[in-house]
């Protein structure tokens, strides 16, 4: 009748702490430093966004989360969420010798 108690749903824990270690956790982390990121962003930043277009932060909006970019063929509004990376620090640091 009582037989098994704890040791039934065991499996089902097991599976859940798995789970959340390979999934929900590096998920959360991700989210986590994306939103640092975008927070971090200033005018002057040389960026690129998820589609792949290359350009300069000049007027950043924090009512609704977004800002314009100045590219080569001019100026373009973009949600923050949809820069990938950000290129000022990286076109400064030396490159390294292999």
């Amino acid at each position: 009748m009582g037989e098994g108690g704890i040791g039934q749903f065991l499996p089902f824990i097991l599976m859940f702490v798995v789970v959340y270690f390979f999934m929900i956790a590096p998920q959360m982390k991700r989210a986590k430093k994306e939103k640092k990121f975008n927070a971090e962003l200033k005018k002057g930043d040389r960026v690129i966004t998820k589609s792949g277009m290359h350009g300069k932060i000049i007027e950043l909006n924090d009512k609704d989360g977004s800002c314009v970019i100045e590219t080569m063929s001019g100026k373009i509004k973009f949600d923050r969420s949809s820069i990938s990376m950000e290129l000022s620090a990286k076109l400064k640091a030396p490159a390294k010798a292999n």
